[in-house]
C-alpha cells in the first residue's frame, strides 16, 4: 500500500513538473524569445533634447529575452541613465511591443558651471549644460541652493514690475548678495540684510529711473542708511557747425 502511494506521488511531482516547466521557461525567457519576441519599440516623448536612436541603443541589448521574460524593471533603470532623463514608464503590449514613455528634464536656470535646476528642484549635469539659453544664472555653495532660488523668485517679481528681467543671482562663499539684470547693470547687496537693502533700493527705483531713457551701470547697496548708483556716461554733444559767411562777394 505504502509503494502505491509512494509511486503515485512520484507520478504526481513528475506531471506537475512537466506542466511548470514550459512556464518556467516562457518566464524566464528559455525557449520563449524565439517564438514570442519582442519586434518593436514605441517610444513616447516630447524629444528635445534626448534622441530616439539614444533611447532604442539603451533597450536593445534587453529585448532578446523575449515578450515575456522582457525586465520592464531594467528597461526602465537603463534609459533613466541617459542624460536629459527624468523617469521612464516602461510597459508591454501584446503581442511583441515595448512601450516606453520618456519625461525630460525641464531646465529651470543654471547652477555654477556645468549643472542646472530642474523644475523638480534637482541639480544634475548634462552634456552642453552651459550652452542652454535663456535661463537665470545662479550660483551659491550647494547648501545654499533653495536660499538663492527664493532670492531669485523675489527680485525677479520686483524687477519684472518694471519690464527688467534678472540674468544672474551670486551668492559668495562669504555670504555676500549680487545680481545681474539682463541689460548688464550690476546690483551689489552685500551680507547683512539683502531682503531689506534690496527694497530699499527697489522703493525708490521707479523716481530714479523717472526721466531717463536708459538704466544705470551699478548699484552699490552696502551702505547702512542709503545706496550709490553709477550711470552710463553721457553722450558726447555734436560739435557745432560752423556759421555760413556774410556780405557782398
Amino acid at each position: 500500500m505504502r509503494g502505491a502511494l509512494a509511486i503515485r506521488l512520484v507520478a504526481w511531482g513528475i506531471a506537475l513538473t512537466l506542466v511548470a516547466l514550459p512556464i518556467v521557461g516562457v518566464l524566464e525567457g528559455w525557449f520563449a524569445a524565439g517564438r514570442w519576441p519582442v519586434r518593436y519599440l514605441k517610444v513616447e516623448a516630447e524629444f528635445q533634447r534626448v534622441g530616439a536612436e539614444q533611447i532604442r541603443a539603451a533597450v536593445t541589448p534587453l529585448l532578446g529575452a523575449g515578450f515575456f521574460a522582457l525586465d520592464l524593471g531594467g528597461a526602465q533603470k537603463a534609459v533613466a541613465a541617459l542624460p536629459w532623463v527624468q523617469r521612464v514608464e516602461a510597459r508591454k503590449r501584446w503581442p511583441d511591443t515595448l512601450v516606453l514613455r520618456v519625461y525630460e528634464l525641464q531646465p529651470f536656470a543654471h547652477w555654477g558651471q556645468g549643472r542646472l535646476i530642474g523644475r523638480d528642484g534637482r541639480v544634475f549635469g548634462a552634456p552642453g549644460a552651459d550652452a542652454v539659453d535663456g535661463l537665470p544664472k545662479l550660483s551659491g555653495p550647494d547648501d545654499r541652493l533653495a536660499d538663492v532660488v527664493t532670492f531669485y523668485m523675489q527680485v525677479q517679481k520686483a524687477f519684472g514690475a518694471d519690464g527688467m528681467r534678472v540674468a544672474a543671482v551670486e551668492l559668495s562663499e562669504r555670504g555676500s548678495w549680487s545680481l545681474t539684470l539682463s541689460d548688464g547693470a550690476v546690483v551689489v547687496i552685500g551680507r547683512d540684510h539683502p531682503q531689506e537693502r534690496m527694497q530699499r533700493f527697489l522703493d525708490v527705483y521707479p523716481k530714479l529711473m523717472a526721466g531717463r531713457s536708459g538704466g544705470f551701470d551699478y548699484a552699490d547697496l552696502r551702505y547702512t542708511n542709503g545706496f550709490s548708483v553709477k550711470w552710463p556716461p553721457l553722450p558726447a554733444a555734436a560739435p557745432a557747425k560752423p556759421a555760413a559767411p556774410t556780405g557782398n562777394v
